[in-house]
């Protein structure tokens, strides 16, 4: 129940028992002063008064009081609405005042501190982490430099050589996080300009499943590609490829040996929808809302045997919506994971 109506139903409640006091005091009153035989034709007379103009001033008064408290509610509503749709891109939008100096307006004056202050800390760690993830690339560079020349050591032990090769494959790892961190840190910034450009987009899935058949070799995936419509759209292809990229390698990685993989592109109202679903052991239902979050990896005792950081899905997201797009994930446990992307057609797409 909205305050609106709850203030209302305790306004009327009010007018009613009010209105029924003066009715019965003022029979009380009657019935004292006037002990005659007229006195039924008063007592009627009341409860024509009370029927006739007690009544409909009780309605009026209740429209009225309604219309008033909707009038003076009606800056909360708009707050609320406004609030609704604060996130970490529009923390320095301030929300509306009404200019009133009332509760409502130090109200939203306290708020638009409170958003302030997050951005302000937003801010911070956005720094933070691109300056962290800037510093640590001169020094793996040089870390990987350093170990790939010494297993270029044709007189290294094998003992040791493995532990090198050991050691080169945890800094490439070291590496790729940091790479991803730096991305997404400049993406959040807003420091990445995309190369815009009308794209074809079947080529690039045709190009990622080729790409994809390598990858699953080793595990022994079928890969297939269901459909591959001709569909033009306006993106960076080397984002455009990295996002495809990057959901393929999930694909592989969390998949089953010997399963599959299938892949589909398709033109769907006005959108090119791309689909890449793989057999696995699917995503927990209440570990979907968070599979975008940077860093999750879904069920940790299954993620520990799979190569990856986290990184993947979230990169993958920010690609999407740079490209006014959208991604989404759907999972049926021990059966399927599916992926679906959808992006704008190139309104000059001319494609037969």
């Amino acid at each position: 129940m909205t305050i609106r109506t709850r203030m209302t139903l305790w306004y009327a409640g009010v007018l009613l028992v009010s209105i029924l006091a003066i009715t019965v005091l003022s029979l009380n009153e009657f019935h004292e002063r006037h002990r005659t035989p007229r006195s039924e034709r008063g007592m009627k007379e009341i409860v024509e008064i009370v029927l006739w103009i007690g009544i409909p001033a009780v309605l009026l008064s209740v429209g009225g009081g309604w219309w008033l408290m909707r009038k003076a509610l009606a800056p909360l509503a708009v707050l609320t609405r406004a609030a609704e749709c604060i996130n970490e891109r529009n923390l320095t939008e301030p929300l509306p005042r009404t200019g009133n100096g009332d509760e409502l307006d130090r109200l939203t004056e306290v708020l638009n501190r409170v958003t302030g202050r997050l951005h302000d800390s937003f801010t911070r760690i956005r720094e933070f982490t691109l300056h962290a993830s800037h510093e640590l690339k001169t020094p793996l560079t040089i870390l990987c430099g350093e170990t790939e020349t010494a297993l270029r050591d044709e007189s290294l032990p094998p003992a040791q050589r493995e532990h090198c090769a050991s050691q080169l494959e945890e800094l490439r790892r070291l590496t790729r996080i940091v790479d991803g961190l730096t991305l997404l840190a400049k993406a959040d910034a807003g420091l990445i300009r995309l190369a815009m450009a009308p794209v074809r987009l079947d080529e690039l899935v045709r190009d990622t499943f080729d790409d994809a058949q390598i990858l699953a070799l080793f595990s022994k995936i079928r890969v297939d590609l269901a459909a591959c419509e001709g569909t033009v759209v306006s993106g960076d292809a080397h984002r455009l490829r990295q996002l495809l990229l990057n959901l393929v390698d999930n694909a592989v990685k969390y998949n089953q040996p010997r399963g599959s993989i299938t892949m589909a592109l398709r033109r769907v109202v006005g959108t090119a929808e791309f689909s890449i679903a793989n057999t696995g052991p699917g995503i927990p239902r209440e570990s979907l809302p968070r599979v975008f979050d940077r860093f999750f990896r879904g069920d940790s005792a299954h993620s520990s045997d799979v190569e990856g950081c986290g990184l993947g899905l979230s990169i993958a997201q920010w690609i999407a919506s740079a490209h006014n797009g959208t991604i989404r994930i759907e999972s049926a446990p021990s059966k399927l994971i599916t992926v679906t992307v959808r992006l704008p057609l190139l309104q000059e797409n001319r494609i037969a």
